[in-house]
């Protein structure tokens, strides 16, 4: 049976389409997102510009390094990064075959 369907007592029922099955809506969500990101990023440069003129900052860094423009993007790439590869590799322990229940 497919997801977008259920079953009601011998029917089948289809859902319908629902918002982001049209590849439009996913390229318009996307470009938001990185539109988002751009301003973001824009503000952490206005920021640093601002660290290094000497005036009042936005946020303020505990360390050096995390006064670097994007450094909390980089960041969290780096984590997420890490969080997938790490996944990857205890998927291959705690796999089992498709039919192992069935044994």
């Amino acid at each position: 049976m497919a997801s977008d369907t259920h079953d009601t007592g011998g029917q089948v029922k289809d859902r319908g389409r629902h918002y982001f099955d049209d590849p439009k809506r996913w390229k318009r969500l996307i470009a938001i997102l990185i539109g988002v990101c751009a301003v973001v990023f824009g503000l952490d440069l206005v920021n640093f510009v601002q660290m290094r003129m000497g005036w009042p900052e936005l946020r303020h860094p505990e360390r050096d390094w995390e006064g670097f423009p994007g450094y909390y993007a980089f960041y969290g790439f780096l984590a997420y990064t890490a969080i997938v590869y790490t996944a990857k590799a205890l998927r291959k322990g705690v796999m089992r075959d498709e039919d192992y229940y069935d044994r």
